[in-house]
């Protein structure tokens, strides 16, 4: 491709599909701006990053997420940026927290907190502020035994160090991610004070009492720890909500079929998280000189998986472009893969299934509404930062 994309553009960020086909036909493996990473487009090729951790390091999150004007970053020293053996023995400590029987004990409250949340959807409303930020803030807050007045924060402290990028777009912009980062650390270092005195049944307490190797975990290893929760519980059902919303709020009779036939959910869930899911890129790092499509990426270098254009590979899907409840369960790459998949995914797509099935069983249709659809500018996640419906 004879222009270098930047993926933090305005432009690309509100429809990257078109200039992922173009990579896919013409520079499946090219570099792209800010700073000259090495995007992977094609499915083929994103499987092999990502089932060669050897090659393709995870320490990529450091090198995207943390650099020198930022200091320290909790989320790139958590689990997510580990490699093996380290990320295998830590990842088990949280497989309680996140896997089926949580999921399924937590349902009943998640049904319930939709319900409070629809019964506010009047008129015209910003869907994200009123509904997908609110739920998912409610679930981690339950996962993790967090203040529920702390609610309203979380994501802007996620939004925050997710937008982190090479260069801060102003000093201002810098002091305020430094002081996020800050404020978060420390409400967290409170938080697992309060469960040393007093544990409690939950994640953080869970956390100060295991032992990997025979050895706890430090103070900092627990508080990457939770960083790194908060932020996954957040990011990806919050965008697939918004996604999901505003896919069904312009095919009005798709919006129909789930009021007629509530089981349509899941597979819509799961056509969505294929056709516009919320995790784009995954960040990794070369650990040798390495060709890939005809590429030769020096070691050392940022590679970017494109996980969203991979899921529209015409190779490997027929006619991606068009949502198709049926396709479900050709299955696709919405949480990463192997040893990295990401463990929320049952629990996403429980809550947004949840919420699928309140909203349609409550509301006849619902329409775009007034005001500008935006969306966020990270590398990572995409989704809609702010939403304009109208339900009836």
């Amino acid at each position: 491709m004879e222009e270098r994309i930047n993926v933090l553009s305005p432009s690309f960020r509100a429809n990257p599909y078109p200039r992922y086909a173009a990579m896919r036909t013409s520079s499946p493996v090219c570099q792209v701006d800010p700073g000259g990473m090495w995007a992977v487009s094609r499915w083929d090729d994103v499987l092999f990053v990502l089932k060669n951790p050897a090659l393709f390091s995870s320490q990529g999150f450091k090198a995207a997420l943390e650099p020198p004007w930022i200091g320290y970053n909790p989320l790139v020293h958590s689990m997510v940026a580990l490699d093996p053996p380290a990320h295998t023995r830590l990842r088990g400590l949280v497989t309680r927290a996140f896997g089926g029987g949580a999921t399924r004990r937590l349902a009943p409250k998640v049904e319930r907190r939709a319900e409070e949340l629809a019964g506010k959807l009047v008129g015209d409303v910003d869907f994200v502020e009123a509904f997908a930020i609110p739920l998912p803030a409610f679930v981690i807050g339950e996962i993790l035994g967090l203040d529920s007045s702390l609610h309203v924060h979380f994501k802007r402290w996620a939004d925050e160090i997710v937008a982190i990028t090479p260069e801060p777009s102003s000093a201002e912009h810098a002091a305020q991610v430094r002081t996020t980062i800050a404020e978060l650390s420390g409400y967290l270092r409170q938080v697992v004070a309060a469960r040393r005195q007093a544990p409690a049944d939950d994640t953080v307490s869970d956390l100060i009492h295991a032992e990997v190797d025979g050895h706890s975990l430090t103070e900092e290893e627990i508080l990457d720890f939770l960083v790194m929760l908060l932020l996954a519980g957040l990011e990806t059902t919050t965008h697939l909500l918004g996604s999901s919303m505003l896919f069904l709020a312009t095919h009005p009779a798709l919006w129909e079929k789930l009021r007629g036939d509530p089981a349509l959910a899941s597979p819509f869930v799961e056509e969505m998280l294929r056709y516009d899911g919320p995790a784009h890129a995954l960040p990794r790092i070369t650990t040798a000189e390495v060709t890939l499509a005809g590429m030769t990426i020096p070691p050392g270098s940022l590679v970017l998986v494109l996980l969203a254009s991979a899921n529209r590979d015409e190779h490997h899907y027929a006619d991606p472009d068009r949502f198709d409840l049926d396709r479900a369960a050709q299955g696709s790459l919405p949480f990463g893969h192997g040893i990295h998949a990401c463990i929320g995914a049952l629990l996403a797509r429980m809550e947004v299934r949840t919420a699928l099935e309140v909203l349609t069983r409550r509301f006849r249709r619902v329409e775009l509404g007034a005001g500008e659809i935006r969306y966020n500018r990270t590398i990572l996640v995409r989704g809609p930062v702010a939403l304009p419906l109208r339900f009836s």
